[in-house]
């Protein structure tokens, strides 16, 4: 195995090293897996309209996040369980986000908890949330990760259920032994129980709230200052009832293809959201970003950052934190060269007019001289 030269090439390290149960939970999607591989596969019917003769010896990809100054557009999504990635887990994710300057998102399902990753030193960090049935379990987890100074709550919305992994179904996936949902340990519902299908389906089945509503997104603002990104929006009608909502933001997501398949990928979805959003609230991007390239269509699009999930879980598998660093870096890299090339030298001059989609009417074009 020579060095890693971009961010795919950990998954098939992450296969090699990690149990397959770990793995296939990771790594797989919802039923027949379309929106999986479509969520790759849209970045690739998006080209390049690339702008020359311009200064590019000095490029800025600083951005401001809800108010927070962070090195690049490019974040941690929300990953459950990393403990079985690897031992260090949460703890290795938030020391790279760290030292990259960035955002990481805290999943509710966490193998450490909001404390934990809060003593790991400073960072700016969010925190995603599933609501319980129990409210007061929310409400006590909203509190513990705003006083273990969290910035923001990324609440999860495309979860009434989960979503039918196959693999989790065959593998009988449950959480290994030596681990536990750290946020629930004290709360008794730490823990996963064996079942003839999908340990964690049950258990979504079982704790979480179907009845979560657009009034539960105002109740949430009655017991945090914390802003709320509503993630997984994929609509402009969900993104106008967010904004009514009092949304801070929204992520456009589909869950890693993970909860209903045959949704759009996430970069068909995002020009409708932005539309939808007229600029009142920051939109944001998860699923398929794996290459520089891929996050300069997302902002190109309106997107003003994007998140990713799988590759954080692939490289800490296979490197642990310093995977995780490369991850970043190597992403940073590219989208440097991506505006260099395309002629941008600060976020704000990617414009749509940098990209060309299937989509777009014809450019006008000098008739032909017969």
């Amino acid at each position: 195995m020579g060095e890693v030269t971009n961010v795919t090439e950990y998954q098939a390290i992450a296969k090699e090293k990690l149990p397959k149960m770990v793995y296939d939970y990771y790594a797989s999607g919802a039923e027949d897996q379309w929106t999986l591989e479509e969520n790759r596969n849209a970045f690739a019917r998006i080209l390049f309209r690339p702008r020359i003769l311009i200064d590019v010896s000095k490029i800025d990809m600083t951005t401001t996040i809800l108010g927070f100054k962070i090195s690049m557009p490019i974040m941690i999504a929300p990953t459950a369980m990393q403990k079985m990635a690897h031992p260090e887990g949460e703890y290795a994710t938030a020391r790279a986000a760290s030292a990259a300057n960035t955002i990481m998102t805290l999943s509710s399902w966490a193998t450490s908890s909001v404390e934990e990753v809060a003593s790991t030193g400073p960072g700016i960090r969010f925190f995603q949330l599933y609501v319980y049935k129990d409210r007061n379990v929310v409400a006590q987890l909203v509190r513990r990760a705003e006083r273990a100074g969290f910035k923001a709550i990324a609440l999860t919305v495309d979860t009434p259920r989960l979503g039918r992994r196959e693999a989790d179904i065959k593998n009988r996936f449950t959480l290994p032994p030596f681990l536990t949902l750290k946020n629930f340990e004290g709360l008794d519902l730490g823990k996963m129980d064996e079942a003839a299908d999908s340990g964690l389906s049950s258990y979504v089945a079982g704790q979480i709230d179907r009845t979560l509503s657009w009034k539960d997104v105002k109740w949430l603002q009655t017991i945090t200052s914390m802003p709320i990104l509503v993630k997984g929006v994929i609509t402009a009608e969900d993104t106008r009832l967010a904004i009514q909502a009092g949304a801070a933001g929204v992520i456009v997501s589909n869950h890693g293809a993970r909860q209903l398949d045959y949704v759009p990928a996430t970069i068909m979805a995002l020009e409708e959201v932005v539309k939808a959003a007229q600029g009142r609230v920051p939109v944001f991007l998860d699923g398929g970003v794996r290459r520089g390239t891929d996050v300069f269509k997302a902002l190109a699009l309106g997107a003003s950052g994007i998140f990713i999930g799988r590759p954080v879980v692939f490289s800490l598998a296979a490197e642990g934190e310093a995977g995780v660093k490369k991850v970043l870096q190597m992403l940073r890299d590219e989208f440097e060269l991506t505006m260099a090339l395309s002629g941008c030298t600060s976020l704000n001059q990617i414009t749509r007019d940098h990209i060309v989609t299937e989509w777009d009417a014809p450019r006008a074009r000098p008739a032909p001289r017969l």
